[in-house]
């Protein structure tokens, strides 16, 4: 599916709410258009109206003004029937005007000769004396058009304050939905992050990642406010002009009718060129916060090995790279932006007052100074939607980018949060036979088989890239293996949802991590049914409260980001408090104890001995004084188990263990 038919699928989730912005939208275009024709009529009725033969009465009428003792009253303004006296015409010749005591019906091209006139009357040309009017007997004249006058401009401002309300209304609606589709596109976005599998975040950077929910759900936000509105009304507004030009005068429509053809050429040549420098920036921006994101976290390490000059230089290129997409873009958005409209619209306008002067100069009356004047504010109404359309083709090709790398990334395959909770488990793991690889080319697991009953514990010991973690990650459905088969009581994995699976497991990981607030949220992880008693009992049990007592505030003591402001060691027993708080059926220790001193890891260690008792643990450690009490030993080497058993089994067969444990003793002639 088109990323244009997905955005507009969004926009159908609040379709009722954009619908009555656009019969608002209707209305506020319908009114102001009405405009120009309430203009035509002030001036072809009420202002050149009165340039015509008018007809003495037999006395004062409402419509009828005094001229040289006589009541005159317009010609157009007598009824069928009524009686008609001497009649007299009204022209203006030049900067004045005159008034010829005889009719002169449907004349032209009036030019002044002394005290004598000469027109075009009904197609013959004819010489007539004339008498110039004063002011005020030019006003006397006028006199009987104020009420009309009046009138239509009160019509007009009735208009303008219609426009301007629904115009409002409109607008305000559009941006309510669009900023309810973007909420909604977020939160989609947010969900399928928790859907996503772990190997998706393996291969993406974070900052990516984040650019996506941030930078590109931003500028689909402008799609939906800016765009969207703006495009749309553009285009009423356009079918309206071309509506009213038509009704005006079908000539001079046909020739504002040339301008959809080069609109629709200018669109697609901006298309050629802009997308695909569009798609490189948004590209590089991605690239720029991933690297900004990246940087922040390896501070310490840049620093460390005074990598400062090498890590700018790297942003440099990148930053480059962006400022030159810019500025390609910028140069593609000013060719075709605001200059090029106005352009069109003074060509346009030059050749609407040539033709109509050509025809005028031929005497041959096209039209009326009124239908001119409205012709002329229809032209430049039309070239405002034409404007904004135009404006915003940049803003159009950002959000179309931006939205096929979101799309992309809601696209990708995930699984379903699933909900409700299972029973908590015995917690006896059987691996049969199980192979696993991360990239499907190199087996990283080849043929793990073991058994782990409720309340033992299981040690993994290897060298780096052993399989230890990828053990770990399996268990956790992180990943699914390739072939064999994981159970728990009996029961695959692969047929437990994956949160129901976790939701009676435990980890501490070498490295926790905490969130940003507080000690005891940092231990439930805002799981209420874990109450604060409960909390303080976990961090009890792992001798956390010996190390956290000082803390000010307690339980409540704030937490940074990442707990920066805490111990190595701190940070770890948080971490056991926190897997111990859940009270897991299984608990792994990858690596728990390595960052904590010598006296803390003997408090834990006099802890987890009590801990065990009930669940399965699996530990994963490169300290193998550690597990010297674990009921099973697992020794892998790349990808096998190598050797198993308890530690005085293996220590009896003086084997690949055996050599491992000498050494880390200090025994190296071993």
């Amino acid at each position: 599916m088109s990323v244009s038919r997905r955005l507009l699928q969004y926009a159908t989730l609040y379709k009722r709410m954009i619908l009555i912005a656009l019969v608002m939208l209707a209305i506020s275009v319908t009114a102001d258009l009405m405009g120009p024709f309430v203009a035509k009529a002030m001036i072809n009725r009420h202002i050149t109206g009165i340039q015509q033969t008018w007809y003495q009465t037999p006395g004062r009428e409402p419509d009828a003004t005094l001229y040289q003792n006589h009541w005159y009253k317009r010609g157009d303004r007598f009824t069928k029937g009524e009686e008609r006296g001497a009649p007299i015409t009204l022209m203006e010749v030049g900067a004045g005007f005159y008034v010829v005591h005889q009719a002169l019906p449907n004349m032209t091209n009036p030019q002044l000769h002394g005290a004598s006139v000469t027109v075009d009357s009904n197609g013959k040309s004819m010489t007539v004396k004339a008498q110039r009017l004063t002011k005020l007997q030019l006003f006397h004249f006028y006199q009987p058009e104020i009420p009309g006058m009046w009138f239509l401009a009160g019509l007009y401002f009735a208009l303008l304050v219609v426009s301007t309300v629904f115009t409002y209304g409109q607008r305000y609606l559009l941006q309510v939905a669009a900023n309810r589709i973007l909420r909604k596109m977020r939160r989609d976005v947010f969900h399928q992050i928790h859907r996503l599998p772990i190997q998706y975040f393996d291969n993406t950077p974070a900052g990516k990642v984040v650019s996506r929910i941030t930078n590109d759900t931003e500028a689909i936000r402008d799609f939906y406010v800016a765009v969207m509105s703006n495009v749309v009304s553009g285009i009423v507004n356009m079918i309206g002009i071309y509506i009213a030009l038509f009704i005006l005068n079908v000539t001079l429509a046909l020739i504002c009718v040339v301008l959809l053809p080069i609109l629709v050429v200018w669109i697609v040549l901006y298309r050629k060129y802009a997308v695909t420098i569009n798609g490189r920036i948004r590209a590089l921006l991605s690239d720029i916060n991933a690297m900004i994101n990246e940087t922040i976290q390896g501070v310490p390490v840049i620093r460390a090995f005074n990598r400062e000059e090498r890590t700018a230089q790297e942003f440099e290129a990148i930053n480059n790279a962006y400022y030159e997409g810019q500025t390609k873009l910028l140069g593609i958005n000013s060719a075709t932006g605001f200059n090029l409209t106005n352009v069109l619209r003074n060509i346009f306008l030059i050749s609407l007052m040539a033709f109509f002067g050509w025809r005028y100069l031929h005497l041959e009356g096209l039209v009326s100074f009124g239908v001119l004047y409205a012709f002329i504010d229809y032209l430049g109404r039309l070239f405002q939607p034409v404007q904004q359309i135009v404006q915003q083709l940049a803003n159009l090709e950002q959000a179309r980018v931006s939205a096929s790398r979101v799309f992309e990334l809601l696209d990708e395959d995930g699984t379903d949060v699933a909900n409700g909770s299972m029973e908590r488990y015995r917690g006896d793991v059987v691996f049969d036979n199980v192979t696993f690889s991360y990239d499907d080319k190199v087996d990283v697991l080849k043929g793990i088989s073991f058994a782990a009953k409720q309340g033992q514990s299981v040690a993994l010991v290897g060298h780096t890239g052993s399989g230890k973690s990828s053990i770990m990650n399996l268990l956790f459905r992180f990943y699914d293996p390739q072939s064999g088969t994981i159970t728990i009581d009996g029961v695959p994995i692969h047929s437990m949802p994956r949160q129901h699976l976790r939701r009676h497991m435990g980890i501490v990981l070498q490295d926790p991590f905490l969130f940003t607030g507080t000690l005891a949220s940092n231990v439930n992880l805002g799981d209420e049914s874990i109450s604060r008693e409960r909390i303080e009992g976990a961090l009890r049990n792992v001798g956390a409260d010996k190390l956290l007592g000082g803390l000010p505030g307690g339980l409540d003591a704030p937490v940074l980001e990442k707990g920066s402001t805490l111990s190595a060691g701190q940070r770890q027993l948080i971490s056991f408090a926190r897997a111990l708080a859940f009270n897991p059926a299984i608990l792994v220790l990858d690596e728990a104890t390595s960052s904590i001193d010598t006296e803390t890891e003997s408090v834990i260690q006099d802890a987890l001995e009590v801990l065990k008792r009930g669940r399965t643990t699996f530990i994963i450690a490169h300290r193998l004084s550690t597990i010297r009490n674990a009921d099973l030993i697992l020794v892998l080497d790349k990808g096998v188990v190598v050797e198993r058993g308890s530690h005085e089994d293996l220590m009896a067969n003086r084997g690949r263990y055996y050599h491992m444990y000498q050494l880390q003793q200090g025994n190296v002639s071993a």
